[in-house]
């Protein structure tokens, strides 16, 4: 069977994720142990008892997220006797950096580090209140886009998340003009998310301009595994080409939709989430009709996926 690993972004995660796992899982505490060290915070601590806004300030969230689902992942294969036949990965936004540690293109402690300076610099870009995305339902994608362009001021596509599942960032009142457009124009619903900044924007360019001089500092390997980034929805030929789509995916759109489809034109017939919740087993289901798909995101899950 040709398994697809992924792995979910920001909007996963909550108070209390992972507790039971980390009852039966100690690969859970130690590696939250190994991304406190390195963020020099009980990171463990912060997702177990939040508050929930902390926990929720992006550049909590990303490092989080990050060593909750390389932790399971890990867990999985920790409960199986033999290694899962995984065809590839991916990752959405944020866990599209899950995916290359999960993968060995990046160690755990440098993704660590990685995004959670990708979320200051994406913290930083845009002052607070100034920007703002919004969920579109119901319309496609030349829709949105028409929409969006239609307005004045800086708003685009951000997520492709699945067929007539679409989200919009930019400038908070482009934002605002961009959701009545799409109403007008016949969405189910459109309406503004409850997020710190207009990410996968071009406002997020400044962002951009920095985290590659971070970025430029890691080393970074071909993954074991094939990786199908966001940015293009494929697999990069080489290192460079990795980094290039790391950067350019702060202020591109995520190219959900055809990743999903990029993978099932590969021959994938099982998705699994590697992440608190199950967002993107959502999503298959809306673009993959049909196509199994479990989360790992409770111990209930883990045991469920030992036998796939």
């Amino acid at each position: 069977m040709n398994i697809v690993t992924m792995f979910p972004g920001q909007g996963s995660q909550s108070v209390g994720m992972l507790a039971d796992v980390a009852e039966h899982s100690p690969i859970v505490q130690q590696r939250f142990a190994e991304a406190s060290e390195v963020l020099s915070f009980d990171l463990w601590q912060l997702t177990q008892e939040g508050p929930a806004e902390i926990l929720g300030q992006t550049e909590n969230t990303q490092p989080a997220l990050l060593t909750a689902s390389v932790a399971l992942w890990e867990a999985l294969q920790a409960l199986r006797t033999e290694p899962l036949n995984v065809k590839a990965m991916a990752g959405h936004s944020l866990g599209e950096y899950s995916a290359l540690v999960c993968a060995g293109a990046i160690s755990f402690a440098d993704g660590v580090r990685l995004v959670r300076k990708r979320g200051e610099l994406m913290q930083q870009a845009v002052p607070s209140g100034q920007g703002g995305m919004a969920a579109i339902l119901g319309l496609d994608d030349a829709k949105v886009q028409e929409c969006c362009a239609g307005v004045a001021g800086v708003v685009a596509a951000a997520n492709y998340n699945a067929p007539g599942q679409i989200v919009i960032a930019g400038e908070k009142v482009a934002v605002a003009d961009a959701i009545q457009a799409c109403k007008d124009a016949g969405a189910k619903r459109a309406l503004a998310l409850d997020v710190s900044g207009p990410f996968h924007s071009p406002l997020m360019e400044p962002a951009a301009e920095e985290f590659s001089a971070v970025l430029s500092e890691v080393p970074v390997l071909m993954p074991v595994t094939p990786v199908v980034q966001n940015v293009y929805a494929k697999v990069a030929a080489n290192e460079q080409e990795i980094r290039a789509n790391l950067v350019a995916q702060l202020s591109a759109p995520v190219r959900w939709t055809e990743t999903i489809e990029q993978l099932l034109s590969e021959g994938a017939e099982q998705f699994i989430e590697s992440g608190p919740g199950n967002v993107l087993c959502g999503l298959v289901k809306r673009i993959a009709r049909g196509t199994p798909a479990v989360t790992l995101s409770s111990q209930e899950g883990l045991e469920s996926a030992v036998g796939i």
